[in-house]
């Protein structure tokens, strides 16, 4: 769990706070992150993880250290992500590329997933929903133009894998 905080502070927090810098500068806001400040980070890394998680649920510490701060049903509700909505013509489009890239042999890819498993998904009902396959990050359309990308990048910069 260590690494994975690590890698998330390293490389996934970094694109989220400059999209949020570019988003709010764009729409003339000042905007704050409470929750990035330096020294609140390097306090929280060095928590064991069992106290982070206290109860057992994400984010344990900080909702019982927000107990009679905030109403319970707030404090303890389900952790859920930005919603969001898609438009059919995206996941039909999303979709295309990928089963285009499942039909050739030479996709750069396909030594990396499991075909069947992604057709299966394009196939079913749930590739247009917004159910979360990996965490709460990616959804149906999400996954598609994902490893749509992945491919590309694979073929541009032509990357074999052995």
């Amino acid at each position: 769990m260590r690494m994975m905080s690590y890698l998330n502070i390293t490389r996934f927090m970094p694109t989220l706070l400059d999209r949020k810098d570019r988003m709010s500068m764009g729409a003339g806001l000042e905007v704050r992150v409470p929750f990035c400040d330096h020294r609140l980070v390097q306090y929280v890394w060095n928590i064991p993880w069992e106290i982070k998680t206290v109860g057992g649920r994400e984010k344990g510490i900080l909702r019982k250290a927000l107990e009679g701060f905030l109403p319970e049903d707030v404090l303890y509700r389900k952790k859920s992500p930005y919603p969001k909505t898609h438009h059919p013509d995206y996941l039909a489009k999303v979709k295309g590329q990928m089963l285009e890239i499942l039909d050739n042999p030479a996709s750069p890819i396909l030594p990396l997933i499991d075909a069947d498993k992604i057709r299966s998904i394009a196939a079913s009902p749930e590739a247009s929903s917004n159910l979360p396959w990996f965490g709460q990050l990616m959804s149906g359309p999400q996954l598609f133009a994902y490893l749509t990308q992945v491919n590309y990048w694979l073929s541009h910069y032509q990357v074999s894998i052995r």
